[in-house]
């Protein structure tokens, strides 16, 4: 994975080692002084291509050691290099990249840049106002914390049938037809998790204190309060939020339930249990839509190949960089994820396929973040070849749902395609309550300091009975309670997971237009996707032809259209 730079270097030295503080600290001072010698707007957007590349440089260095990380957990060198990164390399960026965040935005010009740096004048002016120095150690301890979580989860293994499998892997067993094999997965899987829920409880206290510790020496009243600034979610408040919540509650909880009543009477039981929600209530066999990560590549890459020659060439360029890590094995960390290399502005995928449609999901979702930093590697400035969270997640739904009619390339003519697509709109039905318990409990844990690890399981728990669908949990209370430990964004990012519910709701608007005219929705996703970061959310929503709104009003009718789907 030795890939040249986008753009030749212009700035950095030949002998430059972003992993060694000696060799950054020149280019630092360099970055200083020349700042202070840019004496007109145009001469500070030029030191901006500088200051872009010198962060490139070392953001592709930082991805790297996480990627090689997350390959393989249980590689000693792999994990020092990545500690290295984060406990030596980062607390010495930090203060430095504050020093030069507060130099620019104390600058006489740096108000009269042209307003293609708008956006990130904004950003840079609330960074510097929230930055403090107390904060970087705890926010290594944080990172670190967080690489503990990662390690727990990545040693889980269960014994099935005399076989030693990852949780992934034996995940696959819920959706064999075989109920008894299906309750005895799930509950290996429950046992497993639970056997680690003391260590999981003290690393998530230990960084409820961080995050306490963070918001109140940035004065702030709360993490949620601080969380929402960090996150530059200038574009919504807690507030709506809250109001997201409630209309998901009052408009796709019922039919949650709708669709598990059916599944219930299908399946013919008499009580839901948690390991009949991914079964074919009809019986079948699980689907199985390919066998190893390079027929998951191939097929995926006819798919994309067929939607638009743009997405076929841009999917085509990580298999020829060897950009892609797909399949699950032992030791490997838990999820999946896209990275984007900044310097050589190519994206990496990562995941844990062991032959499942969400496999084929993941993959069309990863690939759609994929694309995003494809259309955007021309952006000028480093900063916009990113996005908001919020639009992220619209280029990888979007993605998902685009994709959908061509899924025959992975099941071949017949029903299997259409049972694929089914599963996948039952999934979006069932993905809003979930967003929304995880959501709301991230406001309360954030908003009820001091709380004990009782109450912590009462709330979940209640939230899960507010969003819930129709299953019986009876004699699993311990696993309901601690459900929340599965998802690693409560340990890894806090408040990153609202971001999704917007972006479904953007993703669905797509593929409303898609189904009317799919040339023209690939055009408006991919003319969005090359904005980048350079506009605020609201405006990169207009960009693809959606709305930036995430009521009731928005919500209703495309759950409305969902469940017209779900019914022809």
């Amino acid at each position: 994975m030795q890939l040249p730079p986008f753009q030749p270097r212009r700035f950095l030295p030949p002998d430059f080692d972003p992993a060694d503080p000696a060799s950054l600290a020149p280019v630092f001072d360099r970055l200083g002084a020349s700042l202070t010698e840019a004496g007109d707007a145009e001469a500070l957007a030029a030191w901006l291509d500088a200051y872009s590349e010198v962060n490139a440089a070392i953001s592709e260095h930082g991805a790297r050691t996480y990627i090689a990380m997350t390959c393989q957990t249980d590689d000693p060198a792999r994990e020092k290099a990545y500690l290295h990164f984060v406990e030596v390399v980062e607390p010495w960026l930090k203060p430095r990249q504050f020093a030069l965040q507060r130099q620019l935005a104390e600058h006489p010009t740096f108000g009269a840049l042209p307003d293609y740096y708008e956006v990130f004048r904004r950003s840079v002016r609330n960074r510097v106002a929230l930055y403090r120095e107390a904060n970087v150690a705890r926010e290594t301890e944080e990172a670190l914390l967080g690489q503990q979580y990662q390690k727990l989860c990545a040693a889980m293994t269960v014994s099935l049938d005399g076989e030693d499998l990852t949780l992934p892997q034996a995940a696959k067993r819920l959706l064999e037809p075989d109920r008894s094999r299906r309750q005895a997965a799930w509950e290996a899987v429950a046992a497993r998790r639970l056997q680690d829920r003391e260590a999981m409880e003290d690393i998530f206290d230990q960084l409820l204190t961080l995050r306490g510790e963070i918001a109140r020496e940035a004065g702030f009243p709360d993490y949620r309060a601080y969380a929402f600034a960090a996150k530059e979610r200038f574009d919504y408040t807690p507030a709506d939020c809250e109001r997201f919540h409630d209309a998901i509650e009052r408009g796709l909880v019922p039919l949650l339930r709708e669709q598990h009543s059916l599944r219930k009477a299908r399946l013919g039981v008499d009580a839901l249990r948690p390991w009949d929600l991914e079964v074919d209530p009809e019986g079948r066999e699980a689907l199985r839509p390919f066998v190893g990560a390079d027929e998951l590549v191939a097929k995926s890459q006819a798919i994309f190949g067929r939607l638009d020659p743009r997405l076929g060439e841009s999917f085509a360029l990580l298999g020829q960089n060897d950009l892609l890590d797909l399949e699950s094995r032992k030791g490997k960390a838990p999820g999946g994820y896209q990275e984007t290399l900044r310097e050589a502005r190519l994206p990496f995928i990562f995941m844990n396929a062991v032959g499942t449609p969400s496999d084929v999901t993941t993959l069309l979702h990863e690939a759609g973040h994929a694309f995003h930093a494809l259309a955007a590697r021309g952006q000028r400035l480093g900063e916009y070849r990113d996005s908001p969270i919020e639009f992220c997640e619209v280029a990888s739904m979007a993605m998902e749902l685009i994709a959908a009619p061509e899924l025959e390339e992975f099941y071949g003519p017949g029903g299997d395609a259409r049972r694929a697509r089914r599963e996948h709109l039952e999934k979006i039905l069932q993905f809003f309550p979930w967003m929304a318990t995880v959501d709301a409990f991230q406001h309360w844990l954030y908003t009820h300091p001091g709380h004990t690890r009782a109450e912590r399981r009462a709330a979940w728990r209640g939230l899960r009975e507010r969003f819930g669908g129709l299953e019986d949990w009876s004699g699993h209370e311990g696993a309901l309670e601690h459900g929340w430990h599965r998802q690693l964004h409560i340990f890894l990012h806090p408040f990153y997971y609202v971001e999704y519910g917007i972006a479904q709701l953007g993703a669905l608007q797509l593929w409303r237009a898609a189904k009317e005219n799919p040339r023209a929705a690939i055009d408006q996703y991919l003319r969005g996707l090359s904005l980048g970061g350079s506009a605020p959310l609201p405006r990169l929503f207009e960009a693809s032809g959606i709305a930036f709104d995430f009521s009731a009003g928005t919500l209703q009718p495309l759950a409305q259209e969902v469940r017209a789907a779900l019914a022809a």
